[in-house]
This record gives structure tokens, sequence and C-alpha cells, in this order.
């Protein structure tokens, strides 16, 4: 069955439709639609689904689509709720339960017939994370209960009926800013929580500080500190603690009302209203702020705003790191990095990374960098700084170390995750274990090392050069992830902490592990030092932050919601890929040789000559199109032709004894090679081929040139 899904964006919940689709063999494509209807028609017409259905828009779809197909629209609504601003109604207003409703597309928004609608308790949280857990599953739920219905001949959607008791929404206007606005005089916490939460994300509420506009986010329920209402009382881990009427709340993060402001960590954004030579706003202020030094080295979340911290139960430690939206600055990489080393220092012989629940991390923090005065120097403060972590993780040889993913994870947090002996994922979790959507991204993280470890190579480069998102069933089925566990978040935290106990008790297996993992990562070092590893990906990661301008330029799009595609990308879109370069790798290509110092003869001349060797073989994985790809393969051809003769020569001279068993070697590697040419040829390569030549040549050195070295120093001597 073919489905399209049309979306505004390829959102959390579109690829989530899209990996649930993928997984159960639906023949799945996207067209987002950006505003140009003639391109929608075109994409439809070039896919011919049998459904199309729509997880996220922002546009009404054209009746030509919903006319002469079956259209089902998303909306996260009870049965008869209308309007763009549903959620945030729901979640402003306080409403105890909410829905989702998979709807036929009309004229009038949100006036279809309803195939299925499903319901849920509204926690009190934030409108992003409501909509990452609730209603995306609640979706997902509507969405199969759909496909079940789509062939029933007898199955008869229900057409919106106000008379029907069933149906209690409504049609709700669009909120505007003057809805969601705080009357700090007037207005208790937990209203002005549940504002703040109705707009997170997306677009903030809109408020006063010292008679200058900013929009709020990220807000915590304060239980001891009070003030005067509507001021300024306590700073704590970049946030601000602004009193109530009847309390207070913290504010994790703002973006000034301007052009180009961007949403940062609270502090950073007052940080000249905030300095100790006197400003005016120090003198509006009944009382000092106090600012609250968080002891991260004391178990527990001391603050509500705090972002990192562990817990120890028995035998076991679990660290918490429930960044923003998911991304790592370089503060709170070495933040993370300083507890995380404390955490090695305690009698556990556990370490559980829990991360955050709705994003369990996305890497490097794209907005600190766009806010950077260099920008490229914080990105590169910025993935040294995660790089750190993640080496840490590695080689902690005294502990069992698990990443226990609960929310989706992307780039080098989905790298980040790897770094751990056990992983273990939320059924439902979304992976985007790639980079090069961000300017051609390389990435770091040690992800050469740590994906294919665990997928394989031809794996690894197939997800890092497709960079499409994977579901955690998926991820299993690679071993990308040890074990998916429940879809319920309590649920899958009472299996974490039970997998976690068990290892911890189970003393003689847990010793057992511990000695193969000293002894896999001693043997790992031995073949290739995680130095090298490291070397080789911030070479390609400060040639994207130096080196040109596409990743700044991807970077600012990301940030400012500009520079959209004006069209689908094709990896997304099968409907619009044209044939491919056969087999075709991009400079962020997972493939690369690297020169270690146990290859080295002692012979200057014969070394420089082996080293130059992998230095080409390089050149041949990043050659751009066929004609490189052929210009570098004859480079490579020639130069081992020319080192074999020469060392043949010298073999012969000194009457080496294993002659013969040698140049059978020397040929069998050049007919290698001669049929990697042959497929450059006929469009038939493999950067596999490649890799297994460059296998070959490390094991020749190791063996038979380093005999034929001891025989010259031995035996000619």
């Amino acid at each position: 069955m073919r489905i399209l899904l049309i979306s505004t964006a390829f959102s959390g919940l579109t690829q989530r439709f899209y990996t649930e689709l993928d997984d159960a063999g639906y023949t799945v494509s996207v067209e987002l639609y950006l505003g140009d209807v003639a391109q929608l028609l075109e994409g439809v017409a070039l896919f011919k689904p049998e459904l199309i259905i729509c997880p996220f828009l922002t546009k009404k779809i054209p009746p030509e689509i919903y006319e002469n197909y079956t259209c089902l629209i998303v909306h996260p609504g009870i049965k008869g709720d209308r309007g763009a601003s549903s959620l945030d109604w729901a979640i402003q207003t306080g409403e105890q339960e909410w829905g989702v409703s998979l709807l036929e597309a009309r004229a009038e928004m949100d006036t279809g017939d309803i195939w299925v609608n499903k319901t849920f308790p509204v926690r009190t949280t934030t409108k992003s994370s409501l909509f990452y857990r609730e209603v995306t599953q609640a979706a997902v739920d509507c969405l199969w209960e759909a496909l079940t219905y789509f062939h029933a001949p007898d199955f008869r959607p229900q057409a919106l009926d106000y008379d029907n008791p069933e149906f209690k929404g409504k049609l709700q206007p669009s909120i505007k800013q003057a809805d969601r606005a705080i009357d700090w005089k007037k207005h208790k916490t937990d209203d002005i929580l549940r504002r703040i939460n109705a707009a997170d994300g997306s677009p903030g509420v809109l408020d006063e500080i010292n008679g200058q506009s900013y929009y709020l986010f990220n807000a915590h329920k304060e239980t001891q500190l009070t003030g005067k209402a509507g001021e300024l009382i306590a700073t704590a881990n970049y946030a601000i603690c602004r009193a109530t009427v009847d309390g207070a709340v913290w504010i994790g993060h703002l973006k000034p009302k301007a052009d180009k402001a961007i949403k940062l960590p609270a502090t950073f954004v007052l940080k000249e209203q905030l300095t100790t030579n006197g400003s005016a706003l120090k003198k509006l202020l009944s009382k000092p702020i106090k600012h609250i030094d968080i002891d991260y080295t004391q178990a527990g979340r001391h603050t509500p705003c705090q972002e990192v911290w562990y817990e120890q139960e028995g035998n076991v430690a679990y660290l918490y790191f429930p960044f923003h939206n998911g991304g790592m600055s370089t503060e709170q990489c070495r933040l993370l990095l300083s507890v995380y080393q404390h955490v090695c220092t305690l009698p556990v012989n556990v370490i559980v990374l829990m991360g955050g629940e709705d994003n369990w991390s996305n890497g490097i923090h794209l907005n600190h960098i766009e806010a950077a005065a260099d920008p490229a120097e914080e990105s590169w403060l910025n993935i040294n700084a995660i790089d750190d972590i993640i080496y840490q993780i590695i080689t902690t040889l005294d502990k069992l170390t698990i990443s226990a993913v609960a929310g989706n994870a992307g780039a080098g947090g989905a790298i980040l995750a790897l770094a751990s002996d056990q992983v273990f994922a939320r059924e439902g979790v979304i992976f985007n274990p790639h980079y090069k959507n961000m300017g051609e991204l390389y990435g770091s993280e040690y992800w050469t090392y740590l994906l294919p470890k665990r997928v394989g190579v031809e794996v690894a480069t197939d997800l890092t050069e497709q960079r499409l998102p994977i579901s955690a069933k998926k991820a299993w089925r690679l071993g990308f992830i040890d074990k998916m566990l429940d879809k319920q978040h309590a649920i899958f935290h009472a299996q974490i902490k039970h997998l976690a106990n068990s290892y911890a008790q189970d003393t003689e297996g847990l010793r057992l592990l511990l000695t193969q993992k000293a002894k896999t990562r001693c043997f790992d070092e031995y073949i290739k030092p995680l130095a090298a590893y490291r070397q080789f990906e911030l070479t390609h990661m400060y040639a994207n932050f130096y080196g040109n301008d596409d990743y700044h330029l991807a970077r600012q799009n990301f940030v400012y919601k500009t520079g959209a595609d004006k069209q689908t990308p094709d990896n997304i879109a099968i409907h619009r890929q044209t044939q491919k370069a056969i087999n075709k790798l991009s400079s962020g290509s997972l493939y690369h040789f690297v020169w270690q110092d146990h290859y080295a003869l002692g012979d200057e001349e014969i070394d420089s000559e082996h080293k130059d060797l992998f230095a080409l073989a390089n050149k041949l994985v990043d050659s751009g199109n066929k004609a490189e790809l052929n210009r570098n393969i004859q480079i490579l051809l020639q130069h081992v032709k020319e080192h074999f003769s020469a060392e043949e020569a010298s073999m012969r001279h000194v009457e080496f004894n294993g002659y013969r068993s040698h140049v059978k070697e020397h040929a069998f590697m050049l007919e290698k090679l001669a049929t990697i040419d042959d497929k450059i040829n006929h469009n038939e390569w493999q950067a596999a081929d490649i890799e297994d030549f460059m296998d070959k040549w490390a094991k020749h050195i190791l063996n038979s040139d380093m005999r034929f070295d001891t025989y010259c120093k031995t035996e000619i001597a």
C-alpha cells in the first residue's frame, strides 16, 4: 500500500508516522507542503498514493487533493474541537482530558468526518512535552486503527455533529498574546505556569522585565522562595526565579522581542541587567536578587530548574540531564562531565545515563553557538566538550554503563547513547544518528568508532548517508540498541531500574562483563586508538567550522527558522528521487583510513610510501564524481605498482626466502585494485571494496612486510 505523508515540516510526529509505516512494510514517502500548490500537486501525481495522511500542517490542503484522494488530517483535539490553537487552549484552561482526531480534509479546517479519536489525561507539563508524548502516541494509535478501516467495506466515518453529546469540543479562535498575558499582581502560580506551558516550544509568552519585552519559556514551580509579586528574587543554573502572589516560578529561557533574537538561558539574556555594577533593574527591586549555588556533588535535584543531577539507589547511580530541547552547550557539557566524574567515584558498580524524557539529547547547542561572538570558535569548543564526555564514558572500565533512552535522540546525542555498554530505549523513540543535514557536517563524538562497532560499517554508512530517522524497533533489529522496552514512560523507568539492579546484584556476572569490557577496550585501542578516531573526525569538523560557510548557513537557517527548502529533500521523497550516482559517497562518509604508528617498519622511505597509500585511499573515497574516481584509482594503482616493484627488486637482491609467497600477496592485491577499477567503470563500485583492500594491506604490513624487515635486519646484517 502506498501512503504519502504531507506535512509542513519533517517534524517529530511526521518522523514517527514515517518510521511506523516503513517498519510495517508500507511504501511511504513524504511531500513537504511549503506553500507552493503546484509543487504539492506535482508531488502527489508523481507518487500516486492510495492514502494521504497529514501529521502536521499549517496550511489548508487544496481541494484538488482531498476531492480525489482519501486525505486524513491529524488534529490534536477532542471530538468537535476545531482551530489552530487546540492544544494551547487545552493546557491554558486546565483541561483534565484531551485527545487526537484523525479526520478527513475539507474546505473548512477540522470539519471533516472523523475516522478515529483517542483521548488521554493531560499532565501538568509543557505543550511540547505533551505533544512529544501523549499527543504523538495517541496519533499513532489513531493511525493504526484508521488503517484497519481503510479496506473495510462497511466502515463509515463519524460526521461532525454538535447535537451529539460525544462532541464536547468547539471552534476555538487562534490564541493571541493578549490571551496568554500574565498579570503578576493577580495571577497565581499555577495559572502562570499553565500560560507559559501552553506556549512553550512556540511562541512563548510575551512579558516585560524592567521595561523590556521578552518571550518566556521553560517554567518550573518554586515551592519555597517568595517575594514581591512580579520581582526577580533569585537565579540558579542560568534560570531566574520570579515571585507570584502565592509563591514563585523559575523561568529557564527567554527570547527578546526583536529581529534575529534567539531563545537562550534567562541569565544569558539578562546578563547586562544582572551585573553587579548597579542597574535600573536592581533599583526597582525591594530585595537583592539571591544567587543559589547548586552543589552538584550531592544527590538529588535541589532546585526545580536544575538541569543535571544524580540519584543513588544501592549500587546503582542514575544520572539525569534533561537539557531544554536536548541541546548541550559547552558549559552544559562541562557540567555534565564533572557530575559524571563525581558519580564515577561513588561506591556503585552500575551507572545509568537517564538523559531527558522528551529529548534524551540532541548533541551540540546550535542556539548557543549562533549567539557566540565567534560561532566557529564556539562550535569547536562545544564539539570538544561533548567529545570529552563520551571519551570518559567509553573509558569507564570499572563500572557497567547503561543508556536509558526515553526520549528522541539526534546527531551527537544519538551517538552519546552508544558510548555506554548497554543501550535500552523506550518503544516509540526516534533516533537520527546523522549530521549531514546541518550543512554537510561531518560529526564527531567518536561516531566513526561507536557506530560501526554496533551495526557494522555497511549499515553505519547507510544510516549516516541516507539521513533517515529510525525507530527504536529498527534500531534494535540493527543492533544499534540492545533492548527495546515498554512505550509507557512509567513502565519503562520501572524496567530500567529492574535491569540495572539485576546487573548490580549479580556479582559474578558483573565481574565477567567488566573483565570482557576491559579486554575489548584494550584490543580496540591496540587496533586503533581513540585518539586517532577523534583526530580524524575533528579534522573534518575543523574544515566544517573554518573552511566554508555551509554549516554556518545551515545553522542560521535552523536557528532562525528561515531558508526552508523550496522542495522536499530527496532522501524522504522517494517519488522525487532521480537516478542516483551509484554508490557515490560524500565527504561525510564513514570510510576513512588512518595510519597507525605500529605499522611503521623503521625505514623512512618505505614508511613514507605506506603512509602515502593511506592518503590516496582516503582521496579515493572522497571523490565527488566518476571522473575523480577514475583519476584517483589510477593514481592509487600506479603508486602500489611502483611500491611493489621496488620492494620485489629489493627482495631479489637480498635473496629473501619468503619471496614467492610475498609476490603472490602483491599480485592478489593488485588484482583487487584492478577489480575496483573495473567496478568504477561499470558504476558498480562500493566503498567497501577499498575498505577490504586496505584491511588486507594493513595485515600485509604487519605480517609479510614485518617478516621481510626482520630478515633484512637479522640475516643481512
